[in-house]
């Protein structure tokens, strides 16, 4: 049903309202229920891809007309839907999956709307970097979301140098294609014992996820142990001075070495921490020789 306002003679039509849309990722029963009853009500929705988003309004029984914006028309296309906008009508803006704007199209109508005094309200909800974040086990309070990596390996890699000493976690999509060759990078640039967590397909039938130092995702993707089907987010360890991370090291290999060996206690506290695996081992075998708080 369109929403387009009805004014009073004389008055003027009061604008319409973009909503920012979060569609699912994979499952499609992380639709919110405010998402249904808002794209049921909408005049229409500037979708990425008309199909796929054509296919997610069928699975939800609703019927509404679809127009294209992607990142090849977007600007083109945005004075008529500023013009239907100012006529009063509500549109919904949706991704393919995701949210808009974050690595996909719709930063620029957003921009546009808000500055010509639309109101743009977000509907809220999956995003495979804060999704994949939540379950990487690494330090989350702050991050760093990067998106894609140059596509040449000359430009990733210099790219990679300017995130080398970031403190924050870093957070990356990868395409398929480029897996082996991003994670080959990442291990020649941020260091092979960097800890790392890899995610596939998430919340999709298959969903995987891969966690270890960038050395052994590198050689797992390499040797084909990586399914090189699907959608990657990958989560990498930001970097730590060497002084913090023997401190942080020392708290967490205290309690872990009064119950393991050594070396698995190393290596747990290294994906605890998201430090190298040598420096962790090093500092158990130095907590072990001195326990004291000293050590």
């Amino acid at each position: 049903m369109a929403v387009a306002k009805v004014a009073r003679p004389g008055a003027p039509v009061e604008a319409g309202a973009l909503f920012v849309a979060a569609t699912p990722i994979g499952n499609l029963d992380d639709v919110s229920t405010r998402l249904k009853t808002v794209l049921g009500r909408v005049s229409c929705v500037a979708a990425e891809d008309t199909r796929r988003t054509g296919t997610l309004l069928r699975s939800l029984g609703i019927r509404v007309p679809l127009v294209s914006l992607h990142a090849h028309n977007e600007r083109s296309r945005i004075p008529e839907l500023l013009a239907r906008l100012r006529a009063g009508e509500d549109l919904v803006l949706a991704s393919d999956a995701g949210t808009p704007g974050i690595s996909d199209p719709g930063m620029r109508l957003v921009g546009e709307a808000r500055h010509a005094g639309i109101r743009v309200t977000p509907l809220p909800g999956p995003c495979a970097a804060v999704a994949a974040l939540s379950v990487a086990g690494f330090p989350a309070d702050r991050f760093h979301f990067e998106g894609f990596l140059p596509s040449r390996q000359a430009a990733r890699r210099a790219r990679l140098k300017q995130l080398e000493a970031v403190p924050e976690t870093l957070v990356f999509y990868e395409a398929v294609h480029r897996l082996t060759a991003a994670l080959e990078d990442m291990q020649e640039v941020l260091g092979s014992e960097r800890m790392a967590f890899l995610a596939r397909e998430l919340t999709k039938v298959h969903e995987s996820a891969y966690g270890d130092t960038l050395a052994e995702l590198c050689a797992a993707a390499a040797a084909g142990a990586i399914v090189a089907r699907g959608e990657f987010t990958l989560v990498v360890a930001g970097r730590v001075p060497q002084e913090q991370d023997e401190r942080t090291l020392d708290a967490v290999l205290r309690p872990l070495l009064e119950e393991l060996p050594t070396r698995q206690a190393a290596r747990l506290a290294a994906s605890i921490t998201g430090c190298p695996r040598r420096l962790a081992y090093g500092r158990a075998l130095a907590v072990r020789a001195s326990p004291g708080p000293d050590s």
